[in-house]
C-alpha cells in the first residue's frame, strides 16, 4: 500500500518540526518535503508533487490563500489549512475553504508545541481524510497527544442524550416541520451549494458541520451574505422557525427541543461524541425524539460515521431521510455508513437536495 505523501508549508520551523514528528509515527503517511513559504514550495514541487498539502495562512512572500488558488488552478490537490484561532485567521480560512481547502488544523498563539503534540491524532486523521477527497467534486464546487497514536474512546450519543426510540411517537402535538443536516469534510462547499439555492421562506433548518470554535460563526456569517434565508450560529434557546438556519457552534453540542408547539435548540458542552463536538449523532437523535415524522434528515459528505446511527433513529421514528450520493461527495464516508445501517431512505446528488427541502416544507 502506497504511503500518503505530504508537503508542509509553514513559516514556523516549530510547526514544521512537530507535525513532521507526529506524521513519522504513522506508517501510512510520510512527509516528502517542507518549505518555509510557498515560493520555496513551488521550487520543490518541480521534483515531486504530494498527495496532501498542509499550508499556513499567513506567510512571507506569498500567503497561503494565494498558494491554495495556484494549486487548484494547476493541479487540484487536497489542501489542509493550518490556521490561527484568531478572528482574522478565521476570516481568511473561510475564504480558503470556499476556494477548495479540505480541512482545518487550528493552532494557538501560545503553547504551540504542546498543542500540536496533543493534536497529533487529529492531524493524522485530517490527512487521511484529505487523501480520500474527490478533487473532481471539489473543483466543480469551487470553480477551480503526548502519546500521538493513542485513540480517545469513541463515545456514542448516549453521552449527551439517552436513547428513547419511541418518545417521538408521543410528541407529535405540532405540525411544524424541521430539517436537520449533518456534514463534515467537504461540507462547507456542500452547504453553500444547498443553502444558497433555498428561498427566503424555507422550513427551519438545524445544522452540524464539523468545524473548530470561532470558525462556525465566521462560516455562518459568510453563508448569511450568500443566501436568501437567515443563517447564523446557534445560541442556546434559539427558536427554530421558517426562514432561519442555525449552525451548531464549534466546541458545543446542539440538540432540538420542544417548547409547546415550537422547536428550539439547546446548545451545551459535553464530551466528544464520535470524536466530534458538535456531533451529528447528538443532533439527529434529538430530532428523532422531538420531531419524529415531522423531520427531514440529510447526511452529506464527510469522513467517518458520525450521524449514521442518528439518521437511522430518525428514520425509525418516521422521519424522511436522505443521504448524499457518492457521485457528488467530496468524501463518501458518513453517507455510506448511514446507508449501510439502513438510515438512508434515498440517496440523491447534491444538486437535487435543495428541491427536496423545499418540497418537504410545502
Amino acid at each position: 500500500m502506497n504511503k500518503i505523501k505530504v508537503m508542509i508549508v509553514d513559516d514556523s520551523a516549530l510547526v514544521r518540526q512537530v507535525i513532521t514528528q507526529a506524521i513519522s509515527r504513522e506508517p501510512s503517511i510520510e512527509v516528502i518535503a517542507t518549505a518555509q513559504d510557498p515560493v520555496f514550495a513551488i521550487d520543490k514541487l518541480k521534483a515531486q508533487w504530494p498527495d496532501v498539502f498542509i499550508v499556513d495562512i499567513e506567510m512571507p512572500r506569498m500567503d497561503g490563500l494565494t498558494f491554495l488558488k495556484k494549486i487548484m488552478a494547476e493541479r487540484p490537490t487536497p489542501v489542509i489549512i493550518c490556521s490561527s484561532l484568531a478572528d482574522k485567521g478565521a476570516q481568511v480560512t473561510m475564504e480558503a475553504l470556499a476556494a477548495g481547502a479540505i480541512n482545518i488544523i487550528t493552532k494557538p498563539k501560545l503553547n504551540l508545541k504542546s498543542f500540536l503534540e496533543d493534536s497529533s491524532n487529529d492531524i493524522i486523521s485530517a490527512i487521511k481524510s484529505a487523501a480520500r477527497a474527490n478533487m473532481r467534486v471539489v473543483r466543480s464546487m469551487t470553480g477551480a497527544a503526548r502519546s500521538p497514536l493513542a485513540v480517545a474512546p469513541k463515545q456514542s450519543a448516549d453521552a449527551m442524550l439517552a436513547s428513547t426510540p419511541h418518545q417521538g411517537a408521543r410528541m407529535y402535538g405540532t405540525t411544524d416541520r424541521v430539517v436537520a443536516i449533518g456534514t463534515s469534510t467537504g461540507g462547507t462547499q456542500a452547504l453553500e451549494a444547498v443553502l444558497s439555492r433555498l428561498p427566503a421562506v424555507t422550513t427551519g433548518i438545524v445544522i452540524v458541520q464539523h468545524m473548530p470554535e470561532k470558525f462556525t460563526a465566521m462560516f455562518a456569517e459568510r453563508l448569511n451574505g450568500l443566501c436568501a434565508m437567515e443563517i447564523r450560529e446557534a445560541r442556546d434557546g434559539d427558536r427554530v422557525h421558517p426562514g432561519l438556519a442555525l449552525i451548531a457552534p464549534g466546541g458545543r453540542h446542539m440538540m432540538l427541543r420542544r417548547n409547546g408547539a415550537q422547536y428550539l435548540v439547546e446548545v451545551r458542552d459535553g464530551p466528544l461524541v464520535n470524536r466530534h463536538k458538535p456531533s451529528v449523532d447528538v443532533l439527529f437523535r434529538s430530532v428523532a425524539q422531538v420531531a419524529g415524522r415531522n423531520a427531514l434528515g440529510i447526511i452529506m459528505t464527510g469522513m467517518g460515521d458520525d450521524g449514521a446511527r442518528g439518521l437511522k433513529e430518525m428514520r425509525d421514528a418516521g422521519a424522511t431521510t436522505i443521504g448524499e450520493d457518492e457521485s457528488t461527495c467530496v468524501v463518501y464516508g458518513m453517507p455510506k455508513e448511514a446507508f449501510k445501517l439502513g438510515g438512508v431512505g434515498r440517496e440523491l446528488p447534491l444538486d437535487q437536495i435543495p428541491r427536496e427541502i423545499v418540497g418537504f416544507g410545502s
